[in-house]
């Protein structure tokens, strides 16, 4: 039934389509024939694939909502390819074929400046500097981060992201002028005001998920009109909820895998900037955003497979498709990053950075050692060795009290309640 229903949907669309270009004369126009072509394409293959594509592991709103950004993927990564195997010239100028005003070379802007909250030079607005940093950025900050955590649902793994950042903002400032910022713009008003009001919200909203009762009613079941206004917007909740627990310090396995779910969430937002950069997008450019979108989307199905993975490997016995997706299009942003300014990239660390990072690289090397390795050695051999002091201590007694059978007793008492122990 649902392949009967796929082909008609695919026939009605494409008679219509057809029907459209009979209509009208066909203009002379490459550029725009071409950009129309690629258009119908790309809905017909749409079309399909929000119909036929695999469920995800996500049913509301519907499953055909997140079939189509699974099909969105694939696009976007077939863009990526094709900007991947372009000059960087015809790559840039490309752009202007999706929006004209794209192509030209960003201007330069200071992003540092004058650090000072309170200005005394200034006498009209002496917080002119704090005003100025109050942009549309900063309720985007906010919301970003809020969709984020309800992607992670886990406060720690947020924050480490999110001050993580932040020294990657130090850290590579010498490299994209964005990242040059006030101390109290990256501590106080990103970290703290921006991103820690987010997360706040992100887990009181999973709070108030985790504690809400699913019991789902069919919508022309309820009598009321106001039931039924209700259960139209509990549709765009989840059906049921996981709680997502990470406990990266359990295992080697989870150890690793958390820490490539944080790499790969820093790389994709890194990504963000240095494609701004070498694609030569302002910052508030409508591209930008629906790059946001999209990773919100997707990025909510990728984390929520990679824990399934995790958590339950029998029954997941491979990682599920949109988390292969999202790390195949955040690898190609990077490569045509890597592509268009290698000079960019290659502009070596300063001396102290270098210090700080070979620092930090080695602590965690070092955690990650004892934790998985040296610690567990040494609790077994901890073990092993009262063990053999107990035995030496249970031979000892049977010898004084020269008595056999109450011995055996003894020691069989005695690896019942190691027994119970371990």
């Amino acid at each position: 039934f649902r392949r009967a229903h796929t082909l008609t949907v695919l026939f009605i669309l494409t008679c219509a389509l057809g029907y459209v270009t009979l209509l009208e004369e066909t203009p002379q126009d490459t550029a725009y024939n071409t950009k129309r072509g690629i258009v119908a394409s790309i809905l017909v293959f749409l079309c399909f694939g929000v119909t036929q594509a695999k469920d995800g592991p996500f049913s509301r709103p519907h499953p055909a909502y997140w079939r189509f950004w699974l099909c969105v993927s694939v696009v976007y990564e077939l863009f990526l390819i094709f900007i991947l195997f372009q000059t960087v010239q015809d790559g840039r100028q490309f752009m202007k074929y999706i929006d004209p005003h794209l192509g030209v070379p960003l201007p330069e802007r200071d992003y540092g400046g004058n650090c000072l909250i309170y200005d005394p030079g200034n006498e009209t607005d002496p917080f002119h500097n704090v005003w100025d940093k109050l942009d549309g950025f900063v309720p985007a900050h906010f919301f970003g981060w809020y969709l984020k955590t309800l992607m992670i649902r886990d406060w720690w793994m947020c924050m480490i992201i999110s001050v993580m950042f932040e020294f990657l903002e130090y850290s590579l400032e010498h490299q994209l002028p964005n990242f040059s910022e006030c101390w109290w713009d990256h501590w106080i008003m990103d970290v703290i005001l921006c991103n820690g009001l987010g997360i706040y919200c992100g887990m009181k909203t999973l709070s108030w998920l985790s504690l809400k009762t699913y019991k789902w009613q069919g919508l022309w079941n309820i009598p009321t009109y106001k039931g039924k206004m209700k259960r139209i917007v509990f549709q765009f909740t989840p059906y049921s909820w996981v709680k997502f627990e990470w406990k990266p310090a359990s295992s080697l396995r989870r150890w690793l895998a958390v820490c490539g779910i944080i790499f790969v969430f820093l790389l994709a937002e890194l990504n963000t900037f240095y494609l701004k950069f070498v694609l030569w997008m302002p910052p508030e450019h409508y591209l930008v955003l629906l790059r946001l979108v999209f990773f919100v989307n997707v990025g909510g199905v990728a984390m929520r497979e990679i824990y399934d993975f995790m958590d339950d490997p029998k029954f997941h016995k491979k990682l599920g498709q949109q988390a292969w997706l999202v790390a195949a299009i955040t690898a190609t942003e990077f490569l045509i990053v890597v592509k268009y300014d290698p000079y960019t990239l290659t502009l070596s660390l300063p001396f102290y950075i270098t210090q700080c990072w070979i620092l930090g690289i080695i602590l965690v090397l070092t955690w990650t050692a004892w934790r998985f390795f040296i610690r567990d050695i040494t609790l077994r051999y901890k073990e092993i060795r009262r063990q053999k002091q107990e035995h030496r201590h249970e031979k000892d007694k049977c010898l004084s009290n020269g008595d056999g059978h109450s011995s055996m007793v003894d020691e069989q008492n005695g690896n019942k309640l190691r027994e119970r122990k371990l």
